[in-house]
């Protein structure tokens, strides 16, 4: 299949951005105008989208779905857990990597073992806040509440970095959904969504748009 028929498959959205009238720009406008009738015609569900204003920095964007998984790798690959004196925080990078080994399947499955009660309540502590001192409640929640105390120690622990790192490798990740495209030609311009949409497809689960009922219908064999 095609990158451009399969655009919609892995990317919810393109924002193009440019100035009218710099030159800078273009590339990225040329290469929209150009193309949006074959792409939106192969996509049709897909927002392509051009924002054009005085000054603006060409780009091209999209929304990718990175998960804490995902951000917990780059950070342990690029090595930004780190200590006040500058050294790679082991515990920090322990508590990343035990995380990444959560047994998700168990916790989900043990999260119902009381029956009639649901622990992930929203506002669950105002409405019965003694809960947990609850007999039959704690002893049918109990493998969930050690491996839920386990992961929120976990995260307690790589979220505890004494310069923001986490949050700054978060921001780090979400540029990945942005290429700057200033004075880029044509050329430049596919490849930048071509790079995302590569991106899309690793890192976004998109589900297909199928409508609910058929609009169309199309005659089969003479025969059947």
């Amino acid at each position: 299949m095609s990158w451009r028929a399969g655009l919609s498959r892995h990317l919810p959205i393109l924002r193009f951005f440019g100035c009218p009238e710099s030159p800078s720009s273009r590339g990225t406008i040329s290469w929209y105008k150009s193309n949006y009738e074959e792409l939106k015609l192969l996509n049709p569900t897909m927002p392509l989208l051009l924002r054009t204003t005085e000054n603006a920095m060409p780009a091209v964007t999209t929304e990718l779905d990175f998960t804490t998984d995902d951000l917990l790798r780059f950070i342990i690959q690029t090595k930004k857990f780190k200590d006040e004196n500058g050294t790679v925080s082991e515990a920090r990078v322990e508590a990343a990597e035990a995380y990444l080994k959560t047994d998700w399947a168990t916790l989900r499955r043990e999260r119902w073992s009381s029956p009639g009660f649901d622990p992930e309540e929203p506002f669950l502590d105002e409405k019965n806040p003694d809960w947990r001192s609850d007999p039959k409640i704690a002893s049918d929640l109990s493998l969930y509440l050690k491996l839920k105390e386990e992961v929120d120690e976990k995260v307690a622990t790589f979220k505890s970095g004494p310069n923001e790192e986490y949050t700054r490798a978060e921001n780090a990740l979400l540029m990945c959904q942005r290429v700057d495209l200033w004075g880029a030609g044509e050329r430049e311009v596919q490849a930048a969504v071509q790079h995302l949409y590569m991106l899309g497809r690793r890192f976004n689960d998109l589900e297909p748009d199928n409508p609910d009922f058929i609009t169309e219908f199309y005659p089969g064999a003479s025969d059947l």
